[in-house]
């Protein structure tokens, strides 16, 4: 029987324009395309999740507009309850305002959260009680932080494992690092949160150490296409990534890993394992436009994870 995962996090809709070059300050350029189409961390960890077979509970905030709504129709499609979804009559849905460079596949993005910056503390008494019902918590650090903390503690409390992609990167003390048993953050994240450069593998293996001495159980830094680096608190390795195919959109490779790693976890794979789980998920994210709607299919996954395995 596989393990319940509640994702608690951001909605925001994704606005893309894909370009030949990044643009300068004041400079306006032409874009070659356009899309619009549903993210955020913590929607994207869930769906990727969700199409990697676990069993997921969505835990955010809408605004009372027309991107919340279609942000609904989103989650219908997907199979996902909408039950922990709150509409917020006060603020708008957020949104992503994305430039993805069309030679690298590399991108700059800034983040406006709307209505899933604003979880107000009188919601979070149910919040907490949904949670109950699940084995592993998956978080991010895209809502305002109040809920974050409370959830973290809360499921310290009760046993269940917790997994924080601390995605923006910002403080967060020590007694809520300590309920924590996986982090996930990229190498920029890393060096945030420790003051450790991270442009080299040593300074990597510094920044996780430190991470640990703050209480984390385990600590994995995702090193872009220089693969993942994991440490267990007793063991450290160092994958390469799995490659699916030519890469053309890697925006949503953070939140594909997160997802897939949590999916793994919930099937009962060991740490190692899920993390190469986690990969296999990215690899596939990246060579396909979008970021929830790029997700794969566990069929695709474990197909390409067992393969791999031989």
């Amino acid at each position: 029987m596989r393990k319940s995962v509640f994702v608690f996090g951001s909605y925001v809709t994704d606005i893309c324009a894909r370009t030949d070059t990044f643009p300068v300050a004041g400079e306006t350029i032409k874009g070659k395309s356009f899309k619009m189409g549903p993210g955020g961390k913590g929607s994207n960890q869930a769906v990727a999740a969700k199409r990697a077979g676990a069993e997921v509970t969505f835990v955010t905030r809408l605004g009372a507009d027309a991107l919340g709504k279609a942000a609904i129709e989103f989650y219908k499609e997907e199979g996902l309850c909408t039950d922990g979804v709150i509409i917020d009559k006060e603020h708008q849905t957020g949104a992503a305002l994305i430039i993805v460079d069309e030679a690298t596949a590399q991108n700059q993005i800034v983040v406006v959260g709307g209505a899933c910056e604003n979880f107000k503390d009188e919601e979070m008494q149910e919040i907490l009680k949904k949670l109950e019902q699940s084995h592993i918590l998956l978080l991010q650090l895209e809502t305002n932080l109040e809920p974050v903390k409370m959830l973290l503690k809360h499921a310290k409390k009760g046993g269940i494992m917790t997994i924080l992609n601390p995605a923006p990167a910002q403080h967060l003390e020590d007694e809520y690092l300590q309920c924590v048993d996986i982090i996930t953050p990229n190498e920029t994240e890393a060096q945030t949160l420790t003051g450790v450069d991270t442009s080299n593998r040593e300074g990597v293996k510094k920044a996780a150490a430190r991470l640990l001495e703050k209480g984390i159980g385990k600590v994995v830094i995702t090193l872009g296409g220089d693969g993942v680096y994991a440490n267990d608190g007793n063991e450290e390795r160092f994958f390469d990534i799995v490659t699916c195919g030519t890469p053309v959109d890697t925006t949503g490779a953070g939140d594909a890993f997160s997802g897939g790693l949590a999916a793994a976890l919930s099937r009962g794979m060991d740490f190692f394992e899920a993390i190469r789980y986690g990969s296999t998920v990215a690899g596939i994210a990246v060579t396909r436009y979008g970021t929830a709607p790029g997700m794969p299919y566990e069929e695709e996954i474990d197909r390409i994870f067992k393969h791999n395995l031989k």
